[in-house]
């Protein structure tokens, strides 16, 4: 068995980590195992007790049965004997030796009587069942003896053989407890997997709405299925309060947002004027003037964050604006006009503009084009080169930002569309990084226009950001739109 050594065997696991169905069956199996071999030991040993006493009885009354059959015919005068009849020709079983001794000395044998052991009246021999019986002796006062044995490998072999069927009882009676523990196992089970599957089935809808089956007999498992079914119930209840109360929230805030607009647009509006009045009376304002200039900058802060808040809390309540078919190529010429003269210090790049229909909102979608160029001015050096590009594949508008600038930090991929998460940009550095909403609004028009948003890293070792769109039917994939040239 050299061939072994190193060859790792597989390991079993232990029984407390075996399925259920495999322990009831093992526990099954082995206790009829245990059963059955006390019964085996104490029936074959009866039993062979029972063998060795009848085959002794046995030779006992053959001993008894050929003594009467035989006699010692004796001469008074020369103190000569002789067998009356010889043994050998009686009928003897199988395996069987007979002799007769007289004063010590053999006077008839079979053939094998040589194996009976020391010539006596005593058995003596280990491998016969021996029995000593008297033989008549006539002529003169003395006394013969019939020395009759049987071998003992006859019982020994009907012994054997007894022990041999109660061994393959043992083995058979163990293998049909484990096959039928197995099916009875499996069949008890066969409910809780029903459970389990239904339970698999509700975690990945995540739907608590769902019922779990109910099994057809009452007993603990179906007790179990009824309980199960009433926490699902309270669950879905419960998640509909939940909802309800989340929806209400949602709704709130988006009104409260529009709420706030208007107070809002008063107040900027009056400290425009305010401005005006005290420059015209003053001709700089002093610092007055700087006091209302301050509130006129917070002030249109908050209105910007009043905005953006507007936006996100629509698109969580799932509030649609209007919408209208569109070319998404002219919405980006749009939106690229109005940040090229604020890159003073950042080289922003239009490519080729492919044609692409959508069906959307030509101010959110403005804004989402917005937003993701300003996210690059903010947090990019100054020098950084940054490309924007339109393509359409596939029935799908691709709208690509991206610059060669630092990048985004690693593993920050799906957390920079997160809500007030800000950059460490050269803008944020100087405090005018914004309210960290921009990404955030990128997601919302892009998924409430049945699209999506990705971030990632450019060629050039920077971020990149792409959007897809559905694109409408009817355009021809690779037109591309000739950019203005004032642009």
């Amino acid at each position: 068995m050299a061939w072994l050594r190193g060859v790792a065997l597989p390991s079993l696991p232990p029984p407390a980590r075996w399925p259920v169905r495999w322990r009831l069956t093992a526990v099954s199996s082995l206790l009829t195992f245990v059963i059955l071999i006390v019964f085996a030991a104490v029936v074959g040993r009866l039993a062979e007790e029972r063998l060795e006493s009848d085959f002794r009885s046995e030779v006992a009354a053959n001993a008894s049965d050929l003594a009467t059959r035989l006699a010692v015919d004796c001469d008074a005068a020369t103190f000569s004997c002789r067998a009356v009849q010889n043994v050998g020709d009686l009928p003897l079983p199988s395996s069987s030796e007979a002799r007769i001794v007289f004063n010590g000395t053999v006077i008839a044998a079979t053939k094998g009587a040589a194996k009976l052991g020391d010539i006596t009246p005593e058995p003596r021999s280990s491998g016969y069942e021996i029995a000593v019986r008297e033989v008549p002796v006539r002529g003169v006062v003395a006394r013969a003896y019939l020395q009759y044995g049987r071998d003992k490998a006859v019982v020994e072999r009907t012994i054997n053989r007894v022990w041999l069927f109660l061994g393959a009882g043992v083995l058979g009676g163990t293998v049909l407890a484990f096959l039928a523990g197995l099916a009875v196992a499996s069949r008890a089970m066969r409910p809780i997997s029903a459970l389990t599957k239904a339970a698999r089935r509700i975690a990945s809808t995540r739907d608590p709405s769902l019922s779990m089956p109910r099994p057809e007999t009452d007993d603990e498992i179906a007790e179990l299925a009824r309980t199960l079914d009433e926490m699902l119930g309270e669950l879905d209840e419960a998640r509909s309060e939940t909802e309800q109360m989340v929806q209400a929230q949602r709704e709130f805030v988006a009104d409260a947002s529009h709420e706030l607009r208007t107070p809002l647009t008063s107040i900027l509006a009056n400290l425009e004027l305010l401005e005006e009045a005290l420059a015209r009376r003053r001709g700089g304002g002093g610092e007055e003037g700087e006091m209302v200039a301050s509130a006129l900058r917070s002030s249109k802060r908050m209105r910007r964050l009043v905005g953006d808040l507007l936006l996100l809390a629509r698109a969580d309540a799932g509030r649609t604006t209007q919408r209208a078919e569109l070319e998404l190529a002219e919405v980006v010429e749009a939106a690229y006009a109005e940040v090229k003269p604020v890159a003073h210090d950042h080289e922003l790049v239009l490519r080729s503009l492919d044609s692409a229909r959508v069906m959307g909102n030509a101010d959110e979608l403005h804004r989402l084009v917005v937003n993701l160029l300003d996210n690059g001015l903010k947090h990019t050096p100054a020098g950084t080169r940054i490309e924007l590009g339109l393509a359409r594949s596939n029935g799908t508008a691709v709208l690509e930002v991206a610059d060669d600038g630092p990048g985004l930090p690693e593993g920050m991929e799906e957390q920079v569309f997160s809500r007030f998460v800000r950059g460490a940009g050269p803008s944020d550095i100087a405090g005018d990084g914004g309210t960290g909403l921009g990404l955030a609004i990128v997601r919302a028009v892009a998924q409430s226009h049945g699209g999506g948003v990705t971030a990632g890293r450019s060629a050039a070792g920077g971020a990149r950001f792409v959007v897809t769109l559905p694109a409408l039917d009817g355009e021809r994939e690779g037109s591309t739109r000739e950019v203005s040239a004032n642009l």
